[in-house]
């Protein structure tokens, strides 16, 4: 009796009415579940997204939703033996499965801590303000708020966990819902993740949905609000993007495809040096790391000419001991594809490409498989190809075998290789191992345009370096052209894609209350009690200490390089000022921002803790001995922090604007300094 996969739908798992797709075990061949999404109601569970999910999320702050993911990977770590035991059915060995059920809870750790580049709001305040007026009476500031309306994930095959957490980490701390939607023919360890996820009850009712069958006609209801993404075949993908509801509501289509990558062996590189054994290394992960199931996986070797044979010995060592099989055996090192199509349709490409190039390491059908059944398996062996003469045999640049295939290109010039890096038509990641950083910077700046994302490699950084196909949270994973023009994570950049950028316009003072930020030429509130004795709940945006004023003098300026040891001509020698912009000594900057601390900071012991550090300090206009100064310290922005533990501080983030300004009114420095305050409320 096969197991039938659930979706989860409006808050409930629901079967599918019918029977479904017949899954595989990629191991053995033996039929183990069936997926169904028939019943479902796709517009349904997008307008439950919409009014129940997003509706939730939105009330919730940056912060809020950042400590929900933590708690959240800490639960699936908790749980990750359960997910290992499930991922074996897809051919994974322990390592493959790592990359895919930790590292995805990795991104949920990573987008977690990205909190505390966000306020503790539920908008978020983007870049600095436009200064529209003479008189600074009207300014401009972008905003950005959640969308309205919900994310479709249409994840690939090749990573069921980590395809789901690295979306869905950057959706839910945005704030925003999500339908995830995994490949059909490994969802059975999405829907094993996903239903621990809903067994936490961490985020909200309707955050999250799954559809584990076919969502066939999912797009028909999509609106303006929505944000649609996809992982997988570029053809697929262009299908899906030109999709008439995508055009006529301009939805927001992120496409990461499938890609002919590349990594090229530098000129300087021969058989002997380190750089060599690093790119014959990096290939031989590529090729064999999930079975060369990677939309990063390198499928174009690229090499100086008069090395092809150097590496391709190399190259044949090395892929020649992998071990193939059960990846339950310790000796294993590359399990089979995820299932019996895959492996058809890579042997199927492989024929296409063999029209135009030789297979010169592994043969498809002589291999041994260890501990299975390789024609009931979907079991293939690494295969090389050489291509001599690649400007004229065009196939390897593309037709792409989603597997342990990849094909030796030579190239007699760095604008050779340039160029075949190029005919890809656009990759998310291409990488080239050298020793020589100019030929790095030629190869880098040449490349970028049709690359995603470019690894520089060298003996310097191999002990640290994550490697050609691993993308990383805080990076963007995407690429040009082929790759499909999408962006995925890449931090703080990949929250604003489910964010709404608005101008708004208006004065100083009105775009302070409505953002909770300060902005400079608002309305200041004095108040009696100076503002480092009030705990962090009792201070308030525009709160505003005047400080007493001070005459800055020679002797300032001296004791100041004394103590600080800066003795720059500008400050001690009156007679080197011909030809620069100063009437005479000048103060140092840093002793303005000194003394302006000495004016503002109350000495006693309060709820300020310690100075958290300096954000933005400039200096505007030179001051000069015999010149007054005066400080006004205003609250700018808060943000609260959650205690780590019971017995932590209660305590939050306050930062300051700091304005400092001479007789005349007019500001000398300028800086954001920033404080941690303890809270009044210690629970």
């Amino acid at each position: 009796m096969l197991t039938q996969l659930k979706n989860y739908a409006e808050g409930k798992w629901v079967n599918g009415k019918q029977e479904g797709e017949i899954l595989h075990n990629a191991i053995t061949g033996a039929a183990i579940y069936s997926a169904s999404s028939d019943g479902l109601d796709f517009g349904a569970m997008m307008h439950y997204a919409r009014t129940v999910g997003g509706k939730a999320l939105r009330k919730l702050t940056f912060q809020e939703r950042g400590r929900m993911l933590k708690a959240l990977a800490i639960y699936l770590q908790d749980r990750k033996e359960y997910f290992y035991q499930i991922s074996a059915n897809t051919g994974a060995t322990r390592s493959d499965s790592w990359v895919d059920i930790e590292g995805g809870i990795g991104n949920l750790f990573t987008y977690a801590s990205l909190r505390r580049q966000f306020p503790d709001e539920r908008f978020y305040v983007d870049g600095d303000n436009a200064k529209l007026s003479k008189n600074n009476t009207f300014i401009g500031q972008h905003i950005m708020l959640p969308r309205e309306g919900v994310a479709i994930h249409i994840n690939a095959f090749n990573f069921p966990v980590w395809g789901m957490l690295e979306k869905i980490a950057v959706n839910l701390f945005a704030g925003v819902p999500a339908i995830v939607k995994p490949a059909t023919l490994t969802s059975y360890l999405t829907e094993a993740v996903f239903e621990e996820i809903i067994k936490s009850g961490i985020f909200p009712e309707g955050s999250l949905q799954l559809i584990c069958g076919s969502a066939r006609g999912i797009l028909d209801t999509v609106e303006t609000s929505d944000v649609v993404t996809f992982t997988g075949s570029a053809t697929t993908g262009r299908m899906l993007k030109s999709h008439p509801r995508i055009l006529s509501e301009a939805v927001s289509f992120n496409m990461e495809a499938d890609s002919l990558n590349c990594c090229i062996l530098g000129s300087d590189v021969f058989p002997g040096m380190p750089e060599f054994d690093l790119f014959i290394k990096e290939v031989v992960r590529e090729v064999t790391t999930k079975a060369g199931q990677k939309c990063t996986a390198i499928r174009r070797i690229i090499v100086p000419a008069d090395r092809v044979e150097d590496v391709q010995i190399a190259l044949g060592k090395r892929l020649m001991g992998t071990t193939i099989g059960d990846p339950s055996i310790k000796e294993v090192r590359m399990g089979p594809l995820a299932g019996i199509s895959q492996r058809n349709e890579v042997r199927e490409k492989v024929q296409q490409l063999a029209k135009s190039q030789d297979i010169v390491i592994g043969n498809i059908d002589h291999f041994e498989v260890i501990g299975a059944d390789k024609e009931k398996g979907a079991f293939l062996p690494p295969l090389i190809f050489l291509n001599i003469d690649p400007f004229v045999n065009l196939d390897c640049h593309n037709i792409e075998a989603f597997g342990p295939v990849s094909t030796i290109i030579p190239y007699n010039s760095i604008d050779e290789a340039i160029e075949l890096s190029r005919m890809g038509k656009g990759s998310l990641v291409s990488s080239v191992v050298t020793a020589n950083d100019d030929i790095a910077k030629e190869i880098v700046l040449g490349t970028a345009t049709m690359h995603g994302r470019i690894l520089i490699l060298n003996a310097d950084c191999a002990k640290e370096s994550t490697g050609h196909g691993s993308p990383m949270p805080m990076l963007v994973h995407g690429g040009p052209g082929r790759a499909g023009g999408g962006e995925e994570m890449g931090g703080k950049r990949g929250v604003m894609h489910y964010l709404q950028r608005t101008a708004i316009q208006g004065s100083p003072t009105t775009i302070s209350h409505i953002t909770n930020v300060y902005q400079q030429f608002g309305k200041q509130t004095e108040t009696d009690v100076h503002p480092f004795k009030k705990h962090f709940e009792d201070l308030f945006i525009g709160e505003t200490l005047i400080t007493a004023k001070h005459t800055v003098t020679e002797t300032d300026i001296t004791n100041f390089a004394n103590v600080s040891g800066d003795n720059f001509y500008a400050h001690m020698d009156a007679t080197s000022l011909e030809g620069t912009i100063f009437e005479g000594r000048v103060a140092h900057g840093y002793f303005i921002l000194s003394k302006a601390a000495g004016l503002f900071v109350d000495a006693k012991k309060g709820p300020v803790l310690l100075n958290y550090g300096i954000d933005e300090c400039r200096f505007t206009k030179p001051v000069y001995p015999g010149m007054t100064i005066g400080v006004k310290l205003t609250v700018k922005e808060k943000v609260g922090q959650e205690k780590r533990t019971p017995e932590d501080i209660a305590k939050g983030i306050v930062k300051w604007l700091v304005d400092v300004y001479d007789q005349t009114g007019e500001t000398v420095a300028i800086a954001t300094i920033l404080t941690m305050v303890k809270k009044r409320n210690q629970e």
